[in-house]
């Protein structure tokens, strides 16, 4: 015969009811709810739930009771006091014969066997953490739960996500970003400085669609990333047509071998990032050999080397002129200084060909008024520059006719930053990396959400 307590005596009262109703737990009936000295609400229920006796191993219904105890789970805020639960439920014999198991407690999967948590709050613990705070920290906070258990409720609500098949990619982004900050390490016998640990990571994305961030691997070598591409299916290895990288030899590298249909495409951003960096190395060269030391305030060169950065059509006309005739006066090192700064120019009209479906002919005669420039100067880092456009022209041809970019990559970098600013650092690069891909693939989300609607669907 089933034992019964003093609280489930009280279930036929219907306030019992609406506060079972209330809450809202399955299986479970609030019996009474107290105040405490602190103002929480301390809710007290009972197992509603017939099969609650079922053992767990076997899963015949019990009817001896063996003893009581009490548990108290915690569960979602509801309001503004505190809520405590106090469970109290029923320790059961299990008088199968051929079950190995001889008593068990009574559990429902709103509360799981042994959990100190409900269903539900890990449930929203999970969905909070991954669209409403900022870290793992902060949702444990909110919900009165330890770092692990939030941690652990994060995993499961992100990872089946994350592990579906990648979404069908046209063109795909390549770059990559430094994981913390270098660490040096000091030679105890020279005394010099070296290199301790650089780690990077290399993000693959979605560099024209809406999949996101579709992997992060560790290194950024040729090898890892040509392995990863090459573990992918072959229909979507055969869906990718460009491929946009910087001026990455190891990339590029990796995308021949493993994507040798792909047309590579070079970073606009990039090209004009190395042409700025030539015309400083010029600007410091000619300082040197002029005047024997670095460059100061009241020379010309230094006193504009921020405008000789910025684009001509930015300039103030009278800036321009003013800075122009500066080096003019200067002389030799500044003659070569405007030689660098006009090839610069050069490369910048030639990209901004990009998305206007030029002509074969336009983009030959503005790469041709590149060359002719750099060919005039002397300075080796001018014709280092012409090599380097060289070398890479077929893809920065690409850039130019199919106006491509790895715009999406560079942000999803932003993106991987804050959020390991936001948590503080990490230690476990999993943890990292899982952190990263769930923040990188919010508009993939969107938008999967908004095409499995059903049409018509009442709202």
């Amino acid at each position: 015969m089933v034992q019964r307590t003093q609280f489930q005596a009280v279930q036929n009262d219907t306030s019992g009811q609406d506060a079972t109703l209330l809450l809202g737990l399955e299986g479970l009936a609030v019996v009474t709810v107290e105040l405490d000295d602190d103002g929480a609400r301390v809710v007290h229920v009972v197992t509603d739930d017939e099969a609650a006796a079922g053992c767990p191993s076997c899963g015949v219904l019990s009817t001896s009771v063996k003893g009581h105890a009490v548990t108290r789970p915690r569960d979602v805020p509801y309001g503004q006091a505190l809520l405590h639960l106090v469970w109290h439920k029923r320790r059961w014999r299990c008088r199968e014969a051929a079950c190995p198991r001889g008593s068990f407690t009574e559990s429902l999967p709103a509360v799981p066997p042994r959990a100190r948590v409900t269903t539900r709050l890990r449930t929203e613990c999970g969905a909070g953490i991954a669209t409403r705070f900022s870290c793992v920290s902060a949702g444990a906070g909110y919900y009165g739960v330890s770092w692990p258990v939030a941690h652990a409720a994060f995993i499961a609500h992100v990872d089946p996500v994350l592990a579906q098949p990648l979404p069908p990619v046209q063109v795909l982004g390549i770059d990559e970003t430094r994981r913390g900050k270098v660490k040096w390490a000091q030679d105890p016998d020279t005394g010099r400085w070296f290199v301790l640990a650089d780690r990077w990571h290399t993000g693959i994305a979605d560099a024209a669609g809406t999949g996101g961030l579709l992997a992060h691997i560790d290194g950024r070598t040729a090898a890892k990333v040509a392995e990863w591409i090459a573990e992918q299916p072959d229909s979507w290895r055969a869906g990718i047509t460009h491929v946009t990288i910087d001026l990455s030899a190891s990339y590029l590298r990796a995308v021949s071998d493993a994507l040798p249909h792909a047309v590579v495409v070079t970073d606009r951003f990039h090209l004009v990032r190395l042409a700025n960096d030539m015309l400083t190395e010029v600007r410091q060269h000619a300082t040197r050999d002029v005047r024997g030391r670095r460059g100061r305030k009241r020379d010309p060169e230094w006193a504009g080397r921020r405008k000789l950065l910025i684009g001509h059509e930015r300039l103030d006309p009278t800036a321009f002129a003013k800075l122009w005739n500066a080096l003019i006066d200067a002389g030799d090192p500044g003659i070569e200084i405007l030689h660098a700064s006009t090839v610069k120019e050069n490369l910048r009209h030639l990209l901004a060909l990009s998305a206007t479906f030029p002509e074969r002919s336009l983009i030959r005669d503005r790469l041709w008024a590149l060359y002719e420039q750099a060919a005039t100067s002397t300075s080796p880092e001018v014709h280092r520059f012409a090599a380097t456009i060289e070398a890479w022209w077929p893809a920065i041809e690409a850039a130019i006719i199919t106006d491509y970019s790895n715009a999406r990559s560079e942000g999803y970098n932003r993106l991987a930053k804050h959020q390991g600013r936001n948590a503080f650092g990490y230690r476990n690069v999993h943890n990292h990396r899982r952190a990263i891909r769930w923040a990188c693939t919010r508009q993939h989300r969107r938008a999967s959400a908004a095409t499995s609607e059903v049409p018509g669907q009442v709202r």
